[in-house]
């Protein structure tokens, strides 16, 4: 049995083993998606998939993350295009809840469809958010949005190429680490032949929160992070600042520009400097979070009162011409570096309308300045355009494709 099912693995006959070139496995998922979601009790429950944007980014923050960058095989539109389509059909029943395709164990002699570390497990809010790098477009020889280009280099910048770019990203959140790491091993599963992963970043304790009247989660650097963050239900300043609207393509019309950072932290360094510097370095106090000249932490920053190098000051919007960006981060420990130290930090991840206007002068001006450099430094990067939500029998893209 064991040869009778590794030659029909090679061969595809009859099988929906997931390759991103299967037509018949897109076609099985894609039947399959149709059925409708199953509705988890709360809080573990299911967040829509379908919707005038991707579900990751407006979304309440959930508690973990699985973030892949992956490199197409190809350089056919068609193939391209057949992947979002398998990838769309799978995630419609991840985010819900069930299985893909076949299942866990729908067949004796075949690889199941779904790894099944998911089964029993209810959808934990699990989102799933793609975008399509720079080097995606030079691949497929497609049209690519004027304002998605490869970030320009700032001072301090040590990147690892093999920590950095992509093709295609997929950012996977949700309340359990488990169910994340689910979705991205089942999507690289659909994808072989197609695309591979280029690397990935696991992330817990969100840095960031896009429900202002929950408590602002806090850094590794014991700071609360993110406290001006623009809110989920913030429609004004979202379609400001976050969704592209009519001067982007049609397949980007409300979708986002994503810029993810890896950053790693000099922990040893920063628990050895004293609390006075520590919130002179971010302008606000360590337990509260007020600003400097302010009671409370969501209290107005009066930026006079603060150092003139703080990471708040220079950050502002009001320093900036009003940049603004939507933050949606992760901290992270990939154990130790073999010398003693915590390979650990913030797995940055901000989306705007347009990077010239949100990450970009944030960036240079705290890459000029900022006295937390001195604890901080680049290792990874990279930058997608995002697209629109996706409505019931489309997919992520569609429109770029046709």
């Amino acid at each position: 049995m064991a040869d009778l099912s590794r030659r029909r693995l090679l061969t595809g006959a009859g099988l929906a083993v997931g390759a991103g070139v299967a037509v018949g496995a897109g076609a099985g998922m894609a039947k399959l998606a149709e059925t409708g979601p199953v509705h988890a009790d709360a809080p573990g429950g299911p967040i829509p998939f379908h919707g005038p944007h991707q579900a990751g980014i407006a979304t309440p923050v959930q508690d973990r993350l699985h973030f892949a960058a992956f490199d197409l095989g190809t350089d056919s539109p068609a193939k391209a295009a057949e992947l979002m389509r398998e990838w769309t059909a799978a995630a419609v029943r991840m985010t819900a809840g069930q299985e893909i395709g076949g299942g866990a164990t729908g067949a004796e002699l075949a690889p199941p469809d779904d790894t099944g570390e998911a089964l029993e497990l209810p959808a934990s809010r699990l989102t799933l958010t793609v975008g399509f790098g720079p080097s995606f477009f030079e691949r497929l020889g497609l049209p690519a949005p004027d304002r998605l280009k490869e970030l320009p280099r700032f001072p301090a910048d040590k990147l690892d190429p093999a920590r950095s770019g992509g093709d295609i990203c997929v950012q996977a959140c949700a309340d359990d680490p488990q169910v994340a790491v689910h979705a991205v091993r089942n999507l690289a599963r659909i994808a072989f032949g197609t695309a591979s992963v280029r690397w990935s970043q696991l992330g817990f304790g969100k840095t960031s929160s896009t429900t202002p009247q929950a408590q602002t989660p806090r850094n590794l650097m014991g700071f609360k992070d993110g406290t001006r963050n623009i809110a989920g239900t913030d429609r004004a300043a979202l379609d400001a600042h976050v969704w592209v609207g009519g001067e982007g393509p049609e397949w980007l019309r409300g979708g986002s520009y994503l810029v993810a950072r890896r950053i790693r932290m000099h922990i040893e360094t920063w628990d050895r400097t004293s609390l006075k510097e520590q919130e002179d370095i971010f302008g606000r106090t360590k337990r509260e979070g007020a600003p400097y000249g302010a009671a409370r932490e969501h209290d107005p920053v009066p930026l006079d009162k603060l150092p003139a190098d703080a990471h708040v000051r220079l950050a502002h919007p009001d320093s900036l011409g009003g940049a603004t960006i939507l933050r949606r981060g992760y901290s992270f420990t990939d154990g130790s570096d073999g010398l003693g130290r915590l390979e650990a930090g913030l797995f940055f991840l901000a989306y705007q309308r347009d990077p010239e206007k949100g990450f970009i002068p944030i960036q240079r001006a705290l890459a000029a300045r900022d006295p937390l450099n001195e604890y901080i430094q680049h290792v990874g990067s990279g930058i997608w355009a995002c697209p629109g939500g996706v409505t019931p029998g489309s997919f992520w893209g569609e429109t770029l494709f046709s």
